[in-house]
């Protein structure tokens, strides 16, 4: 790895040329700055951290709160594509990352006194549930640089999947292929459930359905044994539904094992439908109808849109992106005969 010595060797020129021309002088020519860039990349120097940080006062990483609805933490595959793509972005952009937790070694601290901790710029907020609102809100509030995924919190970015798009997108593709009696298992309460089901009640009025409360009912995200058993209290209702949505493509596991165990055939005597789009999913046999959601966008969206806050400072104007999907039509939902 070359020396700033090194480079100016190379270029012919002063030690203190080459540190002014890597680092945006306006007293070095431009043809000289291209020049020593240039022999920069091509000997692959590497600015001393220490030394960037000190002068910038920036730590040029990113912290990631990452606290999944499930047990599944970074093995969850929508999740993981997520923080996959942003880790590849930062990376690209020029920033580390770590992880922001409530613990630093035994001792229990906030999350805002972590992220000061380790002196990141910004923090990537990915939560799949409101459980750990209060110190979620607290970092939120602790004036770092924030961009959320799938939240929205006051003065913070949010990278958003368009679950209201991906809903309506799915929804009125059950309805097309003739299906009225449709019930909608959903996940816990978070931001994410309310946006699909405000959209999944708006879409059933807008096609005239009256859909009886006993059809929407709250599961679990990615917990098939939960989908199982709301499944089976959806069969024994008096009118039951000829096609479920499930929360998504883990959960509708334990849907379909219930359809089995009942004797009835998908998509022959049932419909059923996943979201995610999960590669698993599309392993299936028939194989899933879901709304696949574009997780590498929103993970490098979120990558850009923290860089942006950590440069702008207090200039940042925070934003919502919303990012859509895309239906995967799928084998588990059948057309009605008219």
């Amino acid at each position: 790895m070359a020396t700033i010595r090194q480079i100016a060797e190379h270029c012919g020129v002063s030690v203190s040329t080459v540190s002014k021309a890597l680092n945006g002088a306006e007293d070095v020519s431009q043809a000289t700055v291209r020049r020593i860039r240039l022999a920069a990349d091509e000997m692959g120097y590497m600015p001393n951290a220490a030394a960037r940080a000190l002068k910038t006062r920036r730590s040029f990483s990113f912290g990631v709160l990452f606290a999944a609805a499930s047990e599944q933490g970074l093995t969850h595959e929508f999740f993981s594509r997520i923080l996959n793509s942003f880790k590849t972005r930062a990376g690209e952009l020029g920033y580390d990352i770590c992880f922001i937790s409530d613990h630093l070694g035994k001792r229990r601290i906030g999350y805002a006194e972590h992220a000061r901790y380790r002196n990141v710029d910004g923090v990537l907020i990915v939560v799949g549930t409101d459980r750990d609102e209060d110190s979620v809100r607290e970092l939120a509030g602790a004036g770092i640089p924030i961009v959320c995924i799938d939240s929205v919190y006051s003065g913070c970015g949010s990278v958003l999947s368009d679950n209201d798009q991906g809903m309506t997108a799915l929804l009125e593709h059950v309805i097309a292929l003739g299906h009225r009696r449709i019930a909608f298992i959903h996940g816990e309460n978070s931001f994410v459930t309310r946006s699909r089901v405000a959209a999944f009640r708006r879409v059933c009025a807008e096609k005239g359905l009256t859909i009886p409360e006993d059809y929407i009912v709250e599961g679990l995200y990615h917990k098939p044994e939960y989908a199982q058993l709301l499944t089976r209290r959806l069969l024994a209702l008096p009118a039951p539904p000829k096609c479920i949505l499930y929360p998504d493509d883990i959960a509708i596991l334990g849907g379909l094992q219930e359809l089995e165990a009942a004797g009835l055939s998908v998509p022959r005597d049932m419909s059923a439908a996943g979201y995610d789009g999960t590669v698993i999913g599309q392993a299936y046999h028939p194989r899933l109808t879901t709304l696949r959601q574009n997780a590498e966008a929103m993970g490098s969206c979120a990558a850009e849109e923290l860089a942006r806050a950590v440069e702008a400072g207090e200039h940042y104007d925070c934003r919502r992106v919303l990012i859509p999907g895309t239906l995967i039509e799928g084998e588990t939902v059948r057309r009605l005969d008219s």
